[in-house]
């Protein structure tokens, strides 16, 4: 039995016998509405004509979608997807990527309870077997299947798709097969149909289903319920007022087949009448420019974004005075989730602010996945560090429960899945017996002393590895320590040494800052087998060796991938992060390079490069 919950801060905290913790806001969570597009509905009815979407056009300008606009098209699309028989049985299914057809495709179907299954374009048009996409095909059995750009999926709608399975496209370009218009969608009309299949909707409803493959790299598909994205958005308001007290202003290119983007984003604009703008950028070196474009167009009133992506932003706000200036002059928050925020450019972001504006903006995060829709944990205001996970939403319990030398975080709460499509055991297997979600990461608290502090990512429990002197390896802490040590040369790496003496790695180099180090004009291999490259890389690893207290947090020696991670191989999750077990399965030659002596001549050593 727990004994009495203890108020620390705006959070109560009660131990059991065994250790376990469950933690809980004292706050309770805010009412919010059966179905996630009543919010759509009630800004329609009170704001029609305010943008709620904008995406540039060809010719540079922005194309915008009000309120008033998009429920008519809505209602308009959930006219044709009802004629069709569509349901959660026979989903509409959406191949690519973010858009306005996408969004109201989306809308369309949930709003008249018509579950909307979007996935990573990737599969698509990065895979070559397109084996995914079938594997996905066949758990669905969709009824519709939309694709925006008819030449660039043409490829994996004549592999993937049945020929019973109806096409629409959102171009109009051929692609080999009979293929639906949009137009055909957007004309269909029957109100009565529409009312009746909306006043339908119950929390229960199944909204989305969303892929995610995390370690195991086979696609399973997530449960959204209508109760999950409506709870998570009165969670998020309930963290963050001032979006009720003004509409949110955003400039996001998080894809919308991803619950980061698509749930926490795209639905956050929604709930509270804000604006969208659709950013056709990314945080690569070839794509950065389009996003600050648009920043130097669009001043955010929050930015949420990936570490990368605030990576990449850095050198230009930076450079750029008007971008600064711009990008921080109505700004009330920064944030960032998927992965581990590099302490230098956190501490970047902060300095330019306080540069530009005088004061920093709140750079907050927290910890949640597809499976809590996903908003779950989050920080506080106050000063935070790299790690950081925060404390538990309002309506969210947190159950810390022993599991070997860890804590493993498992939640509970309006906002969590009610499990994964036609997988019964996989189901099973993602629950405890009390119904709280094995979320598989651990947590430590930052400070024991001081439990309203929070808590710090202490690694996923499934990537940790024992040498073969018995001593744990915590993956995610050593390799967000290993990525700081190696910023900015290194996108990531793959951490090997189970039953191994020592910890390897295999790395994959910015090959942008690699070539900008040894100034190369060759290939790829070239630039990595640089002198200079490597005599750098050397010295790092020495430094980082250095820095060590022990075998389990030491990086003996490295290896430098030019090929990088691959989709078809599962070296790359959904949401395109690293699949650390995929990448050691796929890549066991290297591996056993790294532990073979004498060593090859490619190895990297803190004592030779």
């Amino acid at each position: 039995m727990a004994d009495a919950p203890r108020r620390h801060g705006a959070h109560l905290f009660a131990t059991r016998p065994d250790g376990t913790q469950v933690i809980r806001a004292a706050t309770p969570l805010p009412p919010y509405p059966d179905g996630l597009t009543a919010h759509l509905v009630r800004h329609a009815r009170e704001h029609p004509d305010r943008t709620f979407l904008a995406r540039r056009g060809p010719g540079g300008d922005w194309d915008r979608l009000s309120y008033g606009e998009a429920l008519a098209q809505v209602e308009r699309i959930g006219a044709a997807l009802l004629a069709r028989g569509l349901s959660a049985e026979r989903p509409l299914m959406l191949l690519s990527g973010n858009s306005l057809a996408f969004a109201l495709l989306s809308l369309a179907a949930m709003h008249v309870g018509i579950a909307v299954a979007p996935v990573s374009p990737a599969y698509s048009t990065a895979s070559r077997d397109h084996a995914r996409l079938k594997a996905i095909v066949e758990l669905l059995t969709p009824g519709l299947v939309f694709a925006e750009e008819g030449r660039v999926f043409a490829p994996a709608l004549t592999a993937a798709i049945p020929e019973g399975v109806e096409v629409v496209v959102g171009d109009g370009t051929p692609v080999g097969r009979s293929a639906t218009p949009l137009a055909a969608l957007t004309a269909a009309q029957d109100p009565a149909a529409v009312a009746r299949a909306h006043a339908a909707v119950r929390p229960d409803t199944v909204a989305k289903l969303l892929f995610t493959s995390g370690s195991t790299g086979v696609p399973k598909a997530v449960i959204n319920t209508h109760r999950m994205l409506a709870a998570n958005q009165a969670m998020i308001a309930a963290r963050y007022p001032f979006l009720t007290e003004a509409p949110p202003v955003m400039v996001d290119w998080l894809p919308w087949h991803h619950t980061f983007g698509g749930n926490h984003n795209f639905n956050l604009v929604l709930a509270n009448g804000g604006t969208l703008h659709i950013d056709e950028g990314r945080p690569t070196p070839a794509a950065i420019h389009e996003t600050v474009r648009n920043l130097k167009e669009v001043a955010p009133t929050l930015y949420l974004t990936v570490p990368k992506g605030f990576e990449a932003l850095v050198p230009h706000l930076r450079a750029d005075r008007a971008l600064r200036e711009n990008f921080f002059s109505r700004l009330k928050m920064n944030f960032f989730a998927a992965a581990g925020l590099p302490q230098p450019v956190w501490d970047a972001i902060d300095a330019l602010a306080r540069d530009t504006i005088g004061r920093t903006v709140p750079m907050l995060t927290g910890l949640g996945a597809t499976e809590t829709a996903p908003f779950a944990l989050v920080t506080d205001d106050g000063p935070g560090r790299a790690g950081h996970v925060g404390l538990p939403a309002a309506g969210v319990e947190l159950k810390l429960a022993p599991v070997g030398t860890k804590r493993e975080a498992r939640l509970r709460g309006p906002n969590v899945t009610p499990g994964y499509w036609r997988r019964p055991d996989l189901t099973a297997a993602a629950f405890d017996e009390e119904g709280f979600y094995r979320l598989g990461d651990a947590l430590v608290p930052v400070n024991p002393a001081e439990p309203a502090r929070g808590f710090v990512f202490d690694g996923r429990l499934n990537e940790d590895f024992k040498l073969t002197t018995g001593i744990w390896v915590s993956v995610g802490p050593l390799r967000a320590a290993f990525l700081d040590a190696f910023q900015p040369l290194v996108r990531d790496v793959a951490l090997a040494g189970e039953a191994r003496d020592t910890v390897a790695a295999l790395v994959f180099p910015d090959l942008a800052a690699c070539r900008a180090l040894c100034g190369a004009e060759g290939d790829d291999a070239a630039v990595l087998a640089d002198p200079a490259v490597r005599a750098e890389f050397a010295r790092r690893l020495a430094a980082f060796a250095g820095r060590s207290t022990g075998s389990s947090n030491r990086v003996a020696r490295l290896l430098l991938m030019a090929e990088p991670p691959a989709l078809d191989r599962d070296e790359v999750t959904d949401k395109g992060s690293i699949n650390q077990r995929g990448v050691l399965r796929g890549r066991a030659d290297l591996v056993e390079m790294l532990y073979a002596v004498p060593y090859a001549p490619a190895i990297i050593t803190p004592e030779a490069p």
